[in-house]
């Protein structure tokens, strides 16, 4: 029994500053990278406040959304540059260090949805299903910075899903502008659906089962890209929903105006004769 006592108090002391170590090296790499999650927080909600001095005939809700529209385009480009040129690649490299890039970029994102989910809980404007997908997109870019690993990942996670993001908004206003109902409105539809379907639902498969052989990243990490890849599922039913209806009621006004013109046509060959 002493021998096993003596053993365990010698394994604890040899771990133990090891572990105190890591977490004290992971909690000052977090309390380091607050000053830049900050200033990005403090940067939309100054751009936010903007927006409505500008707007101050518009809603509250529109100038949210131009901020949620620029984040998007901004987060795109940033992604993407990261993803396609700076590197790592995201489908052979997940887990990889975070580079100085990915984390500037996870900063501002993550300063963006701790400003958009504050603002979508004050307005009651969203439901159970973008609530969980803000508050999963910031525990996960948390996640990654704290670890300072699986920025490559995240930020494709954040690409695939801004790049929907523009298009959403384009809708918003299109509707509130009374200009929904148009060929810009559909095509605007097209494209949204179309590429959240590929890029969200099928590129996302593709990532999400590198993630899963890759023995790199973190247990929780792959349990994160789940959860992730489950909420955009979700958003697809409804999103194939919206299409099924939308397809239906366009194919049926096709049909009854198709009728009124040979309606038209055969009332006006009766009169000739």
């Amino acid at each position: 029994m002493k021998i096993i006592c003596k053993l365990t108090q010698c394994c604890f002391l040899r771990v133990h500053p090891l572990f105190f170590w890591f977490w004290s090296f992971h909690h000052r790499m977090a309390l380091a990278l607050c000053p830049q999650v900050l200033c990005s927080l403090g940067g939309w909600l100054s751009l936010y406040i903007s927006f409505c001095h500008l707007n101050k005939h518009r809603s509250y809700e529109w100038s949210c959304r131009l901020v949620t529209f620029t984040h998007g385009i901004l987060s795109i480009g940033l992604s993407a540059y990261i993803g396609f040129i700076d590197g790592p690649w995201p489908f052979t490299h997940p887990g990889s260090p975070n580079t100085p890039l990915q984390v500037h970029v996870l900063c501002l994102t993550l300063g963006y949805f701790i400003f958009d989910l504050g603002w979508c809980i004050y307005f009651q404007s969203e439901g159970p299903l973008m609530l969980a997908h803000h508050t999963l997109s910031i525990l996960g870019i948390i996640m990654a910075l704290v670890l300072g690993e699986s920025g490559t990942e995240v930020n494709a996670v954040l690409f695939g899903s801004e790049i929907t993001n523009p298009l959403l908004q384009m809708r918003w206003f299109l509707r509130e502008t009374g200009h929904y109902h148009s060929f810009t409105g559909d095509v605007v539809d097209f494209l949204f659906v179309a590429l959240f379907t590929g890029v969200r639902i099928g590129v996302g498969a593709r990532l999400l089962f590198c993630e899963m052989v890759s023995p790199k990243p973190k247990w929780f990490v792959k349990v994160g890209g789940v959860a992730m890849y489950a909420v955009s599922w979700c958003f697809m039913f409804s999103i194939w929903r919206f299409a099924w209806r939308k397809s239906i009621k366009k194919y049926h006004a096709w049909r009854s105006r198709l009728s009124e013109e040979r309606q038209q046509k055969h009332n006006g060959h009766l009169k000739t004769h």
